[in-house]
């Protein structure tokens, strides 16, 4: 689990008190290291049925009997943007281009079919797998660029909403790069026929910054922070590694 960045660097550098790599701990207890946002969703954004999050991944994390569950559903602006630079842009503003294609029928049923998709939770997806198996198989079927980032948008509309029905989601609180993308979310709301409520930019852009600082604090309250019930690991923790002055 690559850890960029050295807390006790930051501490000294800037003389401010530092936490920092949430992951190793429930790593070391058999945990996946991720995700860990959902300690925040369901402490600060508990009004929300669920927390889709539109990033390079998407991920959703809700509740089930008082416990939090999440996991990785699906790529999103990994693929997207990818593709969107083959076409000469860095990412698809709104889904323009992305709106201009067609769906190539047998490459979206290939993409649904993918085993990722099969398998239980907790689950976690990484750029390995999106080298190894997703990128491969979105290439495996000859199709223009416009037609093969359409049907990326598609596919990830299908997974996303496959999820938000099978959980009977009505208030859907979305956040991330994707969240501005227009295109993106008509096909999600007209698949899913759910709710997506699209919050003020700074939410949509700062969420897991400030869950992460949220994760901080109760890393100095001595509080759970990182949850087995969505990383898998044997036991709820207090993560975080401290340098500095004690608050």
């Amino acid at each position: 689990s690559l850890q960029i960045g050295h807390g006790g660097v930051i501490a000294a550098k800037t003389g401010i008190p530092v936490i920092s790599d949430f992951r190793s701990m429930d790593v070391a207890l058999g945990g996946q290291g991720a995700p860990l946002v959902p300690v925040g969703d369901k402490l600060l954004f508990s009004d929300y049925k669920a927390c889709l999050n539109l990033g390079g991944f998407a991920n959703i994390s809700f509740d089930v009997e008082q416990r939090r569950r999440a996991f990785d559903i699906c790529p999103v602006n990994t693929v997207l943007n990818t593709l969107s630079e083959a076409l000469g842009l860095d990412f698809d503003r709104n889904g323009i281009l992305g709106r201009k294609g067609k769906v190539n029928l047998s490459l979206l049923e290939m993409l649904n079919k993918l085993e990722y998709y099969k398998a239980p939770y907790p689950r976690s997806l990484g750029k390995e797998w999106l080298e190894e198996i997703f990128m491969p198989a979105l290439h495996s079927v000859k199709s223009n660029k416009i037609d093969l980032l359409h049907t990326a948008y598609q596919h990830i509309a299908t997974q996303i909403s496959n999820v938000l029905k099978e959980n009977q989601f009505e208030n859907v609180l979305v956040t991330g790069g994707g969240a501005k993308n227009t295109f993106l979310l008509e096909l999600i709301t007209a698949e899913s026929g759910k709710n997506l409520v699209i919050p003020e930019p700074r939410l949509i852009d700062y969420k897991e910054a400030l869950i992460f600082a949220f994760l901080g604090l109760l890393n100095v309250k001595g509080k759970i922070n990182c949850y087995s019930s969505v990383t898998g690991s044997v036991k709820d923790t207090v993560s975080g590694a401290y340098y500095g002055t004690k608050i």
